[in-house]
C-alpha cells in the first residue's frame, strides 16, 4: 500500500463503494487484525477522511466539479444520482432534483469516440423530453473559465423548472 498514492488510494476506496464491493465492518475487522502492519494507519486515515458526500465521485474530474461547487458555494448536487425515465435508468454525474437540472462533466477520453457522443446525444434528447436541462462541462472549463460556469450553474438553479 506504501506505493500507491494518497488520490488513488482515495478512489479505490470511493470506487469500491460505487460498486458495493466496501464493507466497512470487515474492513475495519481485518484492519484491527493487521496492527502493526504496514499501510494499515494510512488505510485507517483515508477511511476517516472520507467523505460521504464524495464516496460516489467516479473519476477525478467529478472530483474537480464537485470540489469547484463547494467553491463557489452553488446548491450541494446529488453525485451520480439515480433517474428513471421511460424505463430506462440513468446515473447523472451532479443533478439538482428542485431545478431539474443535471450536469455532466465530459472527458474528450471517455466522451471523444462516435459511439459515446451519439448515446449521450440520445441519452441529453430523453432527459430534456422529462423536463431536465443538462448541461455538459470540461476539464477545460473547471480550470480556465470557472467564474462563467458557476455563473451559468447558478442561472439554471434560479430557474423555476417547467
Amino acid at each position: 500500500m506504501a506505493a500507491v498514492k494518497d488520490r488513488h488510494l482515495r478512489y479505490a476506496i470511493s470506487q469500491a463503494e460505487v460498486e458495493r464491493k466496501f464493507d466497512l465492518s470487515e474492513i475495519e475487522e481485518l484492519l484491527g487484525r493487521s496492527k502493526g502492519r504496514r499501510g494499515v494507519r494510512r488505510l485507517q486515515l483515508e477511511i476517516l477522511l472520507h467523505d460521504p458526500r464524495e464516496q460516489v465521485t467516479r473519476r477525478e474530474l467529478e472530483s474537480r466539479f464537485f470540489r469547484f461547487c463547494r467553491r463557489f458555494r452553488l446548491l450541494r448536487p446529488e453525485v451520480n444520482g439515480h433517474l428513471v425515465i421511460d424505463g430506462i435508468s440513468m446515473m447523472p454525474d451532479f443533478l439538482w432534483r428542485d431545478a431539474r437540472l443535471i450536469v455532466e462533466t465530459d472527458s474528450r477520453r471517455v466522451h471523444g469516440t462516435v459511439a459515446a457522443f451519439e448515446k449521450d446525444r440520445r441519452r441529453d434528447q430523453i432527459l430534456t423530453a422529462a423536463g431536465w436541462t443538462v448541461i455538459r462541462c470540461t476539464w477545460r472549463q473547471l480550470r480556465d473559465e470557472p467564474e462563467a460556469l458557476a455563473s451559468t450553474i447558478r442561472t439554471l438553479l434560479s430557474r423555476s423548472p417547467n
